[in-house]
């Protein structure tokens, strides 16, 4: 008769579980990618001039401003949730060909606090090693009037994940994306440019189990100016500004993959759009920059919906100098 009793609240139990995963996954779960919204804007079809090493820091801060459901309604006004991301990368451009195209390649180890696995409002870890990026590939043209790139980048989950757990840093899978893009310039002097930069994030299984992140597609580009702040003689740029409106879309090309009993939940995609503006300033005598976005968003379907800052700092140096000794 015990057993019988412990077995009927055994299943009771197991049956309230998966009626609760199905109204939480069903209503406004969704799985969140690797890409940071925001780490491009202006020109973001454009590499870097060859032979050279950049390193940089980056600082990026998104405040959630409210959980949207799939009707893009509110479902939560105030989620108070501010994730915040550093760390330190270096970008290298050579000047060896591949298709006519400078080959380029970068990393970023970077640090990550109140990391965001998705909609849930618990997202508690203070700031820890999360997931690196590595991008193997990076190929650039330049033309008259037109720049393009391609690149493949890889997130490797070297962030403490644990499935279910509030405090992760890292997203727990492995993530392949392949971008594309290209800055158009409307100028013979290139300092009026709109750009678009495409990447196409494929997600794998999160780590010791079967929950799958969808496909992701993001957009990202600006339109902007460029100008040249002259030396007191006049003779010669010491600066170069860029300046301008930025924009980013993001939505899920197919649904994640959730797992509960015998059945798979597949819920309803997501996407995002946002505006704003950048400002970025290159200090030619010393070959350091720094660049501020900020990005309101709108339209969220299925996701959180609020404000993204990125700053940049990075300082550049000349291999061609090197080698010219």
């Amino acid at each position: 008769m015990k057993t019988n009793f412990n077995t009927r609240r055994q299943s009771i139990k197991l049956i309230l579980t998966l009626f609760l995963l199905l109204i939480y996954f069903t209503g406004n779960a969704q799985l969140k990618g690797g890409h940071i919204l925001g780490a491009m804007g202006l020109q973001s079809g454009t590499q870097a001039p060859a032979k050279t090493l950049s390193v940089y820091v980056p600082g990026y801060l998104y405040d959630a401003c409210s959980l949207r459901n799939a009707n893009g309604d509110k479902s939560v006004a105030n989620p108070d949730i501010t994730m915040f991301i550093t760390g330190a990368g270096a970008s290298y451009i050579s000047d060896f060909k591949i298709l006519g195209a400078n080959y380029g390649a970068s990393i970023l180890l970077a640090f990550a606090s109140n990391t965001i696995q998705g909609n849930s409002l618990d997202a508690k870890n203070s700031l820890a090693f999360t997931d690196m990026f590595v991008q193997p590939v990076q190929l650039g043209w330049h033309n008259k009037r037109a720049d393009f790139v391609f690149s493949y980048q890889i997130y490797l989950p070297t962030g403490k994940f644990t499935a279910g757990a509030s405090d992760n840093a890292g997203l727990g899978m492995f993530m392949n994306e392949f971008s594309a893009g290209t800055t158009l310039f409307f100028n013979d002097k290139k300092t009026f440019h709109f750009s678009a930069l495409a990447a196409y994030e494929i997600n794998g299984k999160k780590k010791d189990t079967d929950i799958k992140t969808g496909d992701i597609l993001s957009i990202e580009g600006g339109l902007g100016k460029t100008f040249y702040l002259m030396n007191a003689e006049k003779t010669a740029p010491k600066g170069i500004l860029n300046a301008g409106a930025i924009y980013y879309l993001q939505g899920k090309i197919s649904p994640d993959k959730i797992p509960v009993g015998n059945s798979v939940l597949e819920p309803a995609k997501d996407r995002i759009a946002g505006i704003g503006a950048e400002v970025n300033y290159f200090h030619i005598g010393s070959k350091t920059s720094a660049g501020l976005r900020w990005v309101s968003e709108f339209e969220a379907v299925n996701r959180f919906q609020g404000n993204t800052f990125f700053l940049t700092l990075a300082h550049v140096f000349s291999l061609a100098k090197v080698v010219e000794e």
